[in-house]
C-alpha cells in the first residue's frame, strides 16, 4: 500500500504537463526528462489504428436503467440474449450491439491522445458507468455511459513506469462492488485496486521485477483480475498458464494450471461460480471450461482450421440463460456466439479478417461485456 498526502493533485499535475506538451515542445522536453511521469514510449501507427472513427449511425435515444446483474433486463433469447458493448481496439471506440445486429450506442475517442487502443470494456453495478483499459496506452478510464464522457483516468498516457500514478500494459479494469476499480498491470506484474475518489493504490498484489508464480506476493504477468460474485477476485497469469482464486484480503483459495493453454487471457467464473472458462489467445485458439478442483475439462472448443479457427481469441464468457458461449476472437476481427451443445458458431458481428468502422465491421476487437441493465428490446420495437 502507498501514502502519498499530496497524490490526487501531484498526479494532476503530471497530467496537465504532459497534455499541455502537446503544443509546447519545451515543456515536452521538461516532463520527458521527469521520472516522476514515466518513460516516454514512442507512439507507432499501430498503436493509433484507424483514428478517431465513428460507425456514422444515427443513434437511438438511452432507455433507462431497469435491470441489474442479478435481475437482469428481458432477455432477447437465442442466439445473443442481451446487447453487448465492444471494445473495438484499433478503432479506438467503444460500440453496443444488439443482438439484431443494430449499432445502438457508441463512444468514439474524443482525442487520441490521451483515449486510444481501448481493450477491455466492463460495466459498473449500477450499469450507469464503464471500465477501460488500454494496454499501449498505459492507462485505464471510467466512462459514463449516458453522456459519453471520460469521467477518470489512472496512468499517463504514452507513459510507463511502476512509481505512483504509472502503469505498464495495464490489462482488465473491472469495477468492485465498494466502487474502487482493479486492473491487471501486466508488464509490472502486479494486480491494482485503486480508489477512484481519491487515485490512491488501496491494494497491491505482485511485485514490479519480480515476475514469478507465488501469489500475492509475486506474479508471473498477470492480465487478468475478474471479480466473483462474493467479491474474490479470479487472477489469470500469462507464464504457465496459472489460474487462481484469491480472497480480497489476500488470501489465495486455490491455484491451478489452466488445461490445454499457450496463453491464457482473461479467465472469468461460470454462471454458477463453480468452474472456470478461459480463451488461448493463439493460433489456432481454444476455449475451455474446467473444474479448478479437479482440472478436468468440462467443454471445449477447437477448431484447427477453417471457418470456425479462431485467432488469438481473448475473452470467452458464458452467456446467462443459454448457456452458449461469447468470444472475441481479436485477429479475425469478430465477436461470436457458439452453441454449447453443437460447437456452432450462431450468431456473429464483424466480417471474418475484414477491417473496418462502417456497421457491421469491427477492427481487432479485444474486449465485450453484456448490457443486462437496459431494455433495448422494447425501446428499439415500440
Amino acid at each position: 500500500m502507498l501514502h502519498t498526502t499530496n497524490r490526487p493533485a501531484r498526479l494532476k499535475l503530471i497530467a496537465l504537463a504532459v497534455l499541455a506538451s502537446l503544443c509546447n515542445p519545451v515543456l515536452a522536453q521538461k516532463v520527458k526528462k521527469d521520472p516522476a511521469a514515466g518513460i516516454e514510449v514512442t507512439v507507432t501507427p499501430e498503436m493509433t489504428g484507424a483514428g478517431m472513427v465513428s460507425s456514422g449511425v444515427t443513434l437511438p435515444p438511452i432507455p433507462p436503467v431497469t435491470g441489474s446483474r442479478t435481475n437482469r433486463a428481458p432477455s432477447w433469447g437465442k442466439p445473443l440474449p442481451y446487447p453487448i458493448v465492444i471494445a473495438d481496439r484499433r478503432n479506438n471506440r467503444l460500440i453496443e450491439i444488439a443482438p439484431d445486429k443494430s449499432i445502438v450506442w457508441e463512444f468514439p475517442s474524443p482525442n487520441l491522445k490521451f483515449y486510444r487502443g481501448n481493450e477491455d470494456v466492463n460495466f459498473s453495478a449500477d450499469g450507469k458507468q464503464i471500465a477501460v483499459s488500454e494496454e499501449d496506452n498505459f492507462d485505464i478510464h471510467l466512462v459514463d455511459y449516458e453522456k459519453k464522457e471520460l469521467t477518470w483516468t489512472y496512468g499517463i498516457p504514452d507513459h510507463r513506469g511502476k512509481g505512483p500514478g504509472l502503469l505498464n500494459y495495464p490489462d482488465d479494469a473491472h469495477f468492485l462492488a465498494d466502487g474502487q476499480v482493479v486492473t491487471a498491470d501486466i508488464r509490472n506484474c502486479r494486480i491494482l485496486i485503486i480508489d477512484p475518489k481519491t487515485n490512491a493504490i488501496t491494494t497491491q498484489w505482485g511485485t514490479p521485477g519480480q515476475c514469478k508464480h507465488n501469489p500475492p506476493k509475486q506474479l508471473a504477468y498477470p492480465n487478468g483480475a475478474t471479480p466473483m460474485e462474493n467479491g474474490d477476485l479470479l487472477v489469470t497469469e500469462i507464464q504457465d498458464a496459472w489460474i487462481s482464486r484469491v480472497t480480497r484480503e489476500g488470501k489465495v483459495l486455490w491455484s491451478v494450471k489452466a488445461p490445454n493453454m499457450h496463453y491464457p487471457s482473461d479467465a472469468f467464473p461460470t454462471a454458477d461460480g463453480k468452474q472456470v472458462i478461459v480463451a488461448d489467445f493463439w493460433k489456432p485458439g481454444r476455449i475451455v471450461i474446467f473444474d479448478p478442483s479437479t482440472r478436468k475439462v468440462t467443454w471445449e472448443y477447437f477448431v484447427k482450421e477453417g471457418e470456425g479457427m479462431l485467432d488469438h481469441c481473448s475473452i470467452a464468457r458464458e452467456l446467462p440463460e443459454t448457456g452458449d458461449i461469447l468470444v472475441v476472437d481479436d485477429l479475425h476481427d469478430r465477436v461470436m456466439v457458439i452453441d454449447r451443445k453443437t460447437k456452432a458458431i450462431i450468431w456473429q458481428y464483424g466480417v471474418t479478417g475484414k477491417k473496418g468502422h462502417a456497421p457491421g465491421l469491427l477492427n481487432y476487437p479485444d474486449g465485450v461485456d453484456l448490457d443486462v441493465f437496459r431494455d433495448w428490446k422494447a425501446a428499439l420495437h415500440k
